[in-house]
């Protein structure tokens, strides 16, 4: 019977053995999908990591952006050329002088569009008397000021722009100014 035993033995120990190494070949499989898995997510995130680095801008890509950026502003300023509007000589008395001191003006305005320029043209009279009605309210201290100038300027631009409807004036150039 002892050797009936240690043959029963025998016969149950193959049997054991083989369902131990079942959980060792699972164990192995799981091991082995894991790190499929792991090795996947590596090479996944090296992907996006040099996707990221060919996106982000270079010193090539902001120098390329900076030339285009010039070439724009050339050409918006070649095509932004406002027309001006040359008036006739300007012959006032000023203020408080009895006659004694006047002023001789040259004025050129500068419009928002060429629509604005005919309206002045066709307004010439309505525009040089607002403009002499300007002049002539002036005083020698006043106009012989720079301060008084850029006032006077102004004073011009927004007064003609109060009755311009097509558009309206930019600047008030005075291209002679001469008082005594």
């Amino acid at each position: 019977m002892a050797e009936e035993n240690a043959a029963a033995k025998e016969v149950a120990a193959p049997a054991a053995s083989p369902s131990g190494g079942g959980k060792q070949n699972i164990l192995i499989l799981a091991l082995a999908v894991i790190n499929m898995v792991v090795v996947g997510a590596v090479g996944f995130m090296l992907y996006k990591g040099r996707q990221a680095e060919k996106a982000k801008p270079t010193i090539d890509h902001a120098i390329q952006g900076e030339v285009e950026t010039q070439h724009e502003e050339k050409k918006e300023t070649k095509a932004i050329k406002k027309p001006v509007v040359p008036l006739e000589t300007f012959l006032v008395n000023l203020a408080g002088s009895k006659g004694r001191r006047i002023a001789k003006v040259n004025i050129e305005l500068e419009v928002s569009k060429s629509d604005v320029q005919k309206e002045i043209d066709q307004r010439q009279a309505q525009v040089r008397d607002i403009i002499i009605m300007i002049l002539s309210s002036k005083t020698y201290e006043y106009v012989s000021s720079k301060e008084g100038k850029n006032q006077l300027r102004e004073e011009i631009k927004d007064t003609v722009n109060a009755f311009l409807s097509t558009g309206k004036i930019e600047s008030v150039f005075f291209t002679e100014f001469i008082y005594n």
